[in-house]
């Protein structure tokens, strides 16, 4: 009986440490900051660009780290961007009033230039505060321009450097090109072309260098159509759990093995970065896939 409960007591020992094992982890998992750093190099970035860097942000979905998202704070002070870019769903569209990252961009505008885009979240948000009679998502936004928070609503600016500019747009998609309880009838890219974009945003203009900010990487062909040099987005959480050498499992939209995941990606002349992004929604996991700051530096060079 004694080697009986010797085993058992060894047993249990075993079996505990392996939980707590997996749950630091999973702590460690969601919680700890990795910065991803990528070079892009193009004949259409200006000499005065050489060495911008741009740092991005996604899908925070109101996530700290640290007390006032202290560690991010950190974390992003240390790059020392030229610009920030925040490619949608900073905030979580049930139950949430944007306070987290309000508070975060108070801090980030006193140093930096925060463009800001929305994703699905926001416009879920949205369509549900104006379902209910609400204005709060308009006064939250109307909040976080006051800050000097620069919302590219289907809009552009020219980022300057001397004589030379490059643009940057903000591509908001459709609720109809998610899917999910949302989306309406999903038809998948009947629903986005060319056209579409330039109603929204204008014809490219091919001369200069284009940097496009949009939430849904699934359309990148559409995107790159439409003449975009760089696509920075986000979305697809990394795959939420990512499989080694095979790649994220699952995305957001319900999708097994989405394409375009995580990491960095070509087509004919463009290229697309998706974000990890730093925080979860439904599915509140994360395995092989640490939070994500996103450097980008632009160097000329090439043909």
């Amino acid at each position: 009986m004694r080697i009986t409960g010797k085993y058992s007591k060894l047993h249990i020992g075993i079996v505990s440490g392996i939980i707590i094992g997996i749950l630091a982890f999973l702590y460690v998992e969601a919680n700890s900051l990795q910065i991803t750093e990528y070079t892009i190099i193009s004949p259409k970035i200006p000499e005065e660009f050489e060495g911008f860097k741009i740092l991005q942000l996604s899908d925070l979905h109101s996530k700290e780290f640290g007390r006032d998202n202290i560690r991010l704070i950190e974390q992003i002070k240390a790059q020392n961007p030229d610009i920030i870019v925040a490619t949608g769903d900073m905030l979580n569209s049930g139950n949430d009033n944007g306070q987290v990252f309000y508070n975060l961009a108070k801090e980030l505008v006193k140093d930096f230039k925060l463009y800001y885009i929305k994703g699905n979240h926001e416009q879920i948000a949205e369509f549900k505060a104006q379902g209910a009679g609400s204005g709060w998502f308009d006064s939250y936004m109307d909040e976080l321009r006051n800050l000097g928070v620069i919302i590219l609503d289907n809009d552009k600016v020219e980022l300057k450097k001397g004589d030379a500019s490059i643009n940057l747009y903000g591509l908001e998609i459709s609720l109809l090109l998610y899917r999910g309880r949302y989306s309406g009838n999903y038809n998948g890219e009947q629903f986005i072309d060319v056209p579409s974009i330039e109603k929204k945003l204008g014809v490219c203009e091919s001369e200069k260098y284009n940097i496009l900010l949009t939430h849904n990487p699934a359309y990148f062909q559409i995107y790159s159509q439409w003449g975009a040099d760089i696509v920075l987005t986000g979305h697809v959480h990394g795959g939420i759990i990512r499989i080694p050498f095979i790649g994220g499992l699952l995305s957001p939209d319900a999708t097994f093995f989405p394409k375009y995941d995580a990491g960095e990606f070509e087509l004919g002349k463009s290229k697309m970065i998706v974000s990890r992004g730093l925080g979860n929604s439904t599915i509140r996991l994360r395995v092989f896939n640490r939070p994500e700051i996103i450097t980008i530096t632009l160097c000329r060079g090439g043909q």
